[in-house]
């Protein structure tokens, strides 16, 4: 077989010895990582990062090109070329798993339904669309962060819009100087919170009915600050006197709010609100299954009481719901949910998918 230097080169034992040298002390880092840290800054920098997918490249080179320098092959060399053939097929499913492969786990329980929802270890968007469908596109920007010169395209939403990122900070910190003010402003509460077992400390400020700071996540948790209704509510707990019904806000003064609100019968704990006047109720709506023929019935929580309507019955009318000052209206039902050309529709009769408005 015909030789030159570049083949040489990538078949040459010392180029082995170091490429192995450095992997052998890039899987010690990336333990250490891992130990240190998580998975997640491991696999970052070492394990999933491109200068490590081209090194374990190099070395299949090198392997293949070693190999191929003992042709013409003879039987004596059947262990040798064996022993280079199983690396070298482990070093391309190593990189066809980490380059387009997922990882990730289900957990099943025993006596419950089967799941489709996948937990993988990465970053994740998750867009609640007009749809009632949660869609979540990969999140990691530590390489390739996007930018307003150089967005990152997400693709269409239910609406016809397109979603983009066009800035990621991987830390932002807000900080907020609320002033009291003698007319107008917005009520602001400061919150401090310590967790004994981490000695974690949480600070920070919330405005009321504030789009942007009117909440703070804590993942399984989430603060947030409301207003009810326009002035001071002292309420002494007497029924003759609820808090819409105060002194200083007696009930011809009272603040109207009116909320659209989404609920989904295969997602009862998830709805989609929009505030129309004033700022949110509070009111928690979930949409029973239809049974035997009929269109379900939708439950108002509001606070500790609990509503039930049937939405056939109610469809298009106001209703009282009973010890609160609000009224229910079903605008719309749909049997078998869609959104066509940006609207709301329903593909059949059959409650394959049930939602209202």
């Amino acid at each position: 077989m015909q030789r030159n230097p570049i083949f040489e080169f990538f078949a040459s034992l010392k180029l082995a010895v170091v490429l192995l040298a450095v992997i052998i002390v890039a899987a010690i880092a990336g333990t250490l990582y891992e130990s240190s840290f998580d998975s997640k800054v491991a696999s970052a920098y070492v394990y999933g990062a491109p200068w490590f997918n081209l090194w374990l490249v190099l070395l299949g080179a090198n392997l293949t090109c070693s190999a191929l320098s003992r042709w013409p092959w003879r039987k004596h060399h059947l262990a040798f070329l064996i022993t280079h053939l199983g690396i070298i097929t482990l070093l391309i499913g190593s990189l066809i798993g980490r380059i387009w492969g997922i990882e990730g786990t289900i957990t099943l329980f025993k006596g419950e339904s089967p799941t489709n929802r996948l937990l993988v270890n990465e970053r994740q968007l998750r867009v609640h669309d007009v749809d009632g469908i949660v869609k979540g596109y990969p999140a990691e920007f530590l390489h390739h962060p996007p930018t307003p010169q150089h967005p990152r395209d997400l693709g269409p939403i239910a609406v016809g819009a397109r979603l983009s990122i066009v800035d990621y900070a991987p830390a932002i910190e807000g900080k907020l100087n609320p002033k009291p003010l003698n007319d107008g402003g917005a009520p602001a509460l400061h919150f401090s919170i310590a967790t004994a077992m981490m000695n974690q400390h949480l600070d920070g400020w919330l405005l009321a009915d504030d789009p942007q700071n009117g909440n703070f996540s804590m993942g399984l948790a989430n603060i947030e600050l409301k207003t009810r209704c326009r002035g001071r509510v002292a309420w002494d707990g007497s029924p003759s006197r609820p808090p819409w019904e105060s002194e200083a806000n007696p009930k011809d003064q009272a603040t109207d709010l009116e909320e659209s609100i989404f609920a989904f019968s295969k997602a009862p704990e998830e709805q989609i609100g929009r505030v129309r006047t004033g700022g949110s109720p509070g009111a928690k709506v979930r949409l029973e299954r239809p049974q035997n023929g009929n269109k379900g019935r939708v439950l108002i929580s509001l606070g500790e009481k609990e509503a039930s309507f049937d939405v056939a019955e109610n469809l298009g009318r106001d209703v009282a719901i009973a010890d609160t000052p609000f009224t229910l209206k079903i605008d719309d039902y749909w049997a078998d949910f869609r959104i066509e050309n940006g609207k709301p529709s329903s593909m059949t009769d059959q409650p394959n998918n049930p939602q209202c408005l």
